[in-house]
């Protein structure tokens, strides 16, 4: 026995109620990310009412990359589409040190956005000036 936590990547995923409960253990990273992605997508898109709000458990994340924090802004934007709040439960060190210097963890963790009638808000073109 190494005595290091195990790197091996594996999701719990929970729907109570109104609330998706997700605990991701192991390394999100370039191999692992799709995998996150496309199990909230599921809970989201699939039959019923989608979830209001999601809890992301991060107590056994061993590893975090560029493209595990490129998958939480993706299922934030899936989310917030349907209005869904994202929550970021237990951040180990690295992980909020990752969401403090990208500047995200606020983005991450708001309001999900008023939905957009698809225009711009004054009307005009978006055009410099």
């Amino acid at each position: 026995m190494s005595g290091f936590p195990s790197t091996e990547f594996a999701l719990e995923l929970v729907r109570e109620s109104d609330s998706l409960f997700v605990r991701v253990t192991g390394d999100l990273d370039y191999d692992t990310c799709d995998e996150l992605v496309d199990g909230i997508t599921e809970h989201l898109t699939g039959d019923g009412t989608p979830p209001r709000c999601i809890r992301l458990d991060f107590d056994g994340l061993t590893h975090i990359d560029s493209s595990g924090l490129s998958a939480l802004l993706l299922v934030h934007r899936r989310a917030g589409a349907l209005g869904a709040t994202l929550h970021l439960d237990n951040r180990p060190d690295f992980l909020e040190r990752m969401l403090h210097i990208t500047n995200v963890l606020d983005h991450l963790t708001g309001l999900p956005p008023a939905p957009q009638s698809g225009r711009p808000a004054d009307g005009g073109s978006r055009r410099g000036r």
